[in-house]
């Protein structure tokens, strides 16, 4: 295998992964090619605030091959710990270029999560984008009284590549309780993605995500569901980074 540039950081007790996303790619491909499974994670201020409070969820990030810095509040704060971090590795972006890899290298995939007619519609907008693209199966979210089986129909799918779409810290511990018997070269979490891609949830425009304003766009799209999760951690993730800074202890 090549080496790549990549160094392992941690912030706030978080780890992460300072790698770029053309390495992150080649990376990956050159695992799958050489069939060393890889358990893929992205990190922003939300999972680093739940992770400091489950014990189980802080286990399963820490045990992922990669651990890419995904939202933008996290490479701020980084930098600012005095962190040299060049770009961020967004979770949806990732996704398309692994897609477009699969694509390239007829690597099948498989696609788990969100409801029925959301991964379905996934399926088909992907597959218009890529023609070359195998999808190997596809599954719902609703499945955690019969993980087993949704387990073995991933194994039985042949699926190179498994993507996750999955809410935290669900898609984190089922990818690490179950990846010994999942059957891929490469599982990645990619949380709301789905809805994304199948056009339920808009993405925020560039210069909010240039600006590390995504989540405000998301509040303003779901401000019922949004608005105190991304207060409440965005808060706590602001205030252990300026103690972080100060040189005050944190838990």
């Amino acid at each position: 295998m090549k080496n790549y540039s990549i160094k392992r950081i941690e912030v706030l007790n978080c780890p992460m992964d300072v790698i770029s996303m053309d390495d992150t790619v080649h990376l990956i491909a050159d695992r799958i090619q050489h069939k060393n499974f890889m358990q893929h994670v992205v990190v922003n201020v939300a999972k680093i605030i739940n992770m400091r409070n489950d014990p189980i969820l802080n286990e399963s990030v820490r045990s992922c091959e990669i651990i890419n810095i995904d939202g933008m509040g996290v490479l701020l704060g980084a930098r600012f710990l005095g962190h040299d971090i060049a770009e961020r590795v967004a979770g949806i972006d990732l996704f398309y270029r692994l897609l477009q890899m699969s694509a390239e290298q007829e690597l099948p995939i498989f696609l788990l999560g969100a409801k029925d007619d959301i991964v379905n519609e996934t399926c088909q907008r992907i597959k218009k984008k890529y023609p070359t693209l195998k999808v190997a199966g596809i599954h719902h979210g609703y499945f955690w009284d019969d993980e087993e089986a949704v387990v073995n129909k991933i194994r039985q799918s042949k699926a190179r590549l498994l993507f996750v779409a999955i809410t935290s810290p669900k898609k984190e511990n089922f990818i690490n309780h179950w990846q010994d018997k999942l059957g891929v070269d490469f599982v990645m979490g990619v949380g709301g993605t789905f809805d994304v891609v199948a056009g339920k949830v808009k993405r925020a425009p560039v210069w909010m995500q240039k600006y590390g304003l995504e989540w405000l766009y998301r509040v303003i799209q779901e401000p019922r569901r949004m608005w105190k999760r991304y207060l409440v951690t965005n808060s706590q993730f602001l205030w252990l980074v300026i103690k972080s800074k100060l040189g005050l202890k944190i838990k």
